[in-house]
This record gives structure tokens, C-alpha cells and sequence, in this order.
């Protein structure tokens, strides 16, 4: 299962943690696994892209952990918005997905 966390401070996404694999289909084939990496990919690079030193980013085989450097309107909306994505493939595939 895919677990995704976020933390806030005051309504500032702080912390973004993605863990684990969805395990919907086989390595390669898994729409699930798919959809959760470019969800979270696309939202970090688009923060990167505003502002370099907006997250620290690591990453490994199963996790994300992305920290948040600053608290500005535009990335936390980004951010915001990865939830929101988050929240709809929970939904479709919540056997799969879960936000903690």
C-alpha cells in the first residue's frame, strides 16, 4: 500500500512523506504505482521550477519525503493541489492508496 502523509504548520503544507508501493499489479504494470509517482514528481518539480530551494527532496526505492523551506502562497497551493490529486486516486483505488 501506498501511504501518504502531509504535515502542516498552521494551514502550510511543512512535510510531504510518500511511502510504499501500491501493489495493484505486477512491477512494471502497476497504474496505481504510476499515477502516485507522477503525481508527487510533477507537484515537486513544479515547486523546484518556481523556486529551487523551495523543498529538500529524498528519495529512495518506495519513498518521496519532500521537506518545505519556506512558507509561500504559490507552492503551498501546488502542494495543496498534489493532495487533492492524492485524495481523488485514494478514492478509485483505496485498497491501494491511503493519506494518514
Amino acid at each position: 500500500m501506498i501511504k501518504i502523509k502531509f504535515e502542516y504548520n498552521d494551514k502550510y503544507i511543512t512535510n510531504v512523506k510518500v511511502t510504499g508501493h501500491a501493489n495493484f499489479k505486477e512491477y512494471g504494470k502497476d497504474i496505481v504505482c504510476a499515477a502516485a509517482s507522477s503525481i508527487a514528481i510533477t507537484s515537486i518539480n513544479a515547486c523546484l521550477k518556481i523556486n529551487k530551494e523551495s523543498l529538500d527532496v529524498k528519495s529512495g526505492d518506495g519513498l518521496i519525503d519532500a521537506k518545505v523551506n519556506l512558507k509561500d502562497e504559490t507552492i503551498n497551493n501546488i502542494l495543496l493541489n498534489m493532495k487533492d490529486m492524492f485524495i481523488e486516486l485514494e478514492k478509485q483505488y483505496s485498497k491501494n492508496v491511503k493519506i494518514i
